[in-house]
């Protein structure tokens, strides 16, 4: 997976291709809610619930905590 930015909906696809766009987006964050490790480096890098796109980083610390989609 190349880790350049992802709208939330476009990666959270990647990880729930079965569900809808908005369905997934919400399974997506809870999955990263329910890590708290990984919420904390999400935060310290600027991640806010409110953004709609995660940065390279972000994408990084998201995919080396729930793995590749």
């Amino acid at each position: 997976m190349t880790h350049r930015p992802y709208g939330k909906s476009e990666l959270a696809q990647l990880y729930c291709p079965h569900l809808s766009v908005s369905a997934a987006r919400r399974k997506l964050m809870q999955w990263i809610h329910l890590q708290p490790l990984l919420m904390d480096a999400l935060h310290r890098s600027g991640f806010s619930d409110s953004m709609h796109t995660f940065t390279p980083y972000q994408v990084r610390l998201i995919v080396d905590a729930l793995g590749e989609p």
